[in-house]
């Protein structure tokens, strides 16, 4: 699906879809303890569709191993790859896209320690084998997900187990978020919140059911915000400032951007999925009342979005230069010169959700029509964007 957006600014009050990250984690927590109907505003997208689908084809009792349909999720098949190990003895995992491209070695060097056998072949990824307690080691600058499917299997085996980060921990909100969901459902757990490099898993535990309410998605609404900062009159619902969600300081960064004049740094490391939507602001920010463009932002430690849907950092450069936004872009850094002049382009969408989103909301602001190519990729985390979008006023026609 293409769509053409002719500019225009968007009016109005909007409310993100439920969370997407806390989504998956209530879902497979729930799905365990059998309370899946008292999880209230459960996100509907594609890649919950994946989690639910995979939690049934796991839990359903068949001969052999359970093929597990994964979509383009790295978080459903990240989760549950040490769940099918210990609920299942393994499984195998199907991926779409480039799903099968993404790092996996923080679990296969696990796998080579444990005796647990793993054949990757044709997008088809097979685990077989038995999760032990023991010590749990893994680097921490490939993804937190590897922490998190750790943390919802471990529980499960009859003894005391440690999870060991031996660098840096990146997108560390995430861990902390399972941890939390986890707690709600009755799992303990001993970690440093502030600094959660090591957790103790007491073995022997059960999920319990509970009541759970999934809030807002801040990482949707930080293209809301992006919406408002290049010039829409938007007033965006979402949860509080304690949300367990790190993508909420899109807060504070719009803030910076748009009130911050000369060279700016932004460290992404722990908060990925919010480059595009800051590109955006990136390349319109401008300083004091003369409205001074050519500031210079710069994003680093970004070099791990080169595994997401799309190379994110290829694809977000190369819809800034659709744009006629001057930017370069190297391993892992970016670097977006601001501009007062937003061209009419064709852009391609690079079947990556974030992508096709950044782009329309840049195309509000536009000299002339935009054209997104593939903006079906919205179906992922967000597919009522567009609707949204329209309700507000965008024009936005299918071609």
């Amino acid at each position: 699906m293409d769509i053409r957006i002719t500019p225009h600014p968007l009016h109005g009050d909007v409310t993100p879809p439920p969370s997407k990250s806390l989504s998956h984690r209530a879902l497979i927590a729930a799905t365990l303890a059998g309370s899946v109907e008292r999880i209230t505003n459960l996100a509907e997208s594609q890649d919950i569709t994946a989690t639910r689908r995979c939690l049934e084809a796991l839990l359903t009792p068949s001969d052999g191993f359970p093929v597990l349909d994964c979509g383009e999720s790295g978080s459903t098949l990240r989760f549950l790859i040490p769940l099918a190990l210990v609920l299942r003895g393994g499984a195998k995992f199907v991926g779409h896209g480039r799903l099968m491209e993404r790092p996996m070695e923080p679990y296969f060097d696990i796998f080579r320690k444990k005796n647990i056998h793993f054949e990757k072949s044709g997008g088809v990824l097979t685990v077989i084998g038995q999760l032990t307690p023991g010590v749990y080691k893994l680097p921490g600058d490939v993804s937190s997900q590897f922490v998190t499917g750790l943390l919802y299997a471990l529980p499960l085996l009859p003894e005391e187990s440690n999870i060991i980060i031996t660098s840096p921990l990146q997108s560390r909100p995430y861990a902390v978020m399972t941890a939390k969901v986890l707690k709600a459902y009755g799992i303990a757990l001993e970690y440093d919140e502030h600094d959660p490099r090591y957790f103790t898993v007491p073995g022997g535990q059960r999920f319990t059911p509970c009541d759970y309410d999934i809030e807002p998605d801040w990482s949707q609404a930080a293209f809301w915000y992006a919406c408002a900062f290049v010039g829409s009159h938007l007033n965006v619902h979402t949860a509080g400032i304690l949300s367990p969600q790190g993508d909420s300081e899109i807060l504070g960064w719009s803030r910076m951007l748009m009130w911050t004049g000369g060279e700016m740094e932004v460290d992404v490391s722990q908060i990925p999925d919010l480059l595009p939507p800051m590109a955006v602001m990136a390349a319109t920010r401008h300083e004091g009342h003369f409205n001074r463009y050519g500031q210079v932002t710069r994003f680093v430690n970004i070099a791990r979005l080169r595994t997401k849907e799309s190379d994110r950092i290829a694809s977000t450069s190369a819809m800034l230069r659709a744009f006629g936004v001057k930017c370069w872009d190297e391993l892992d850094h970016l670097q977006v010169l601001s501009t007062d002049s937003i061209r009419s382009c064709t852009v391609d969408g690079a079947n990556d959700h974030r992508i096709v989103m950044a782009a329309a909301i840049l195309a509000t602001v536009a000299d002339g029509p935009v054209t997104i190519l593939g903006a079906e990729a919205v179906n992922k985390s967000y597919p009522t964007f567009f609707d949204e979008f329209r309700r507000l006023g965008g024009i936005a026609d299918v071609l």
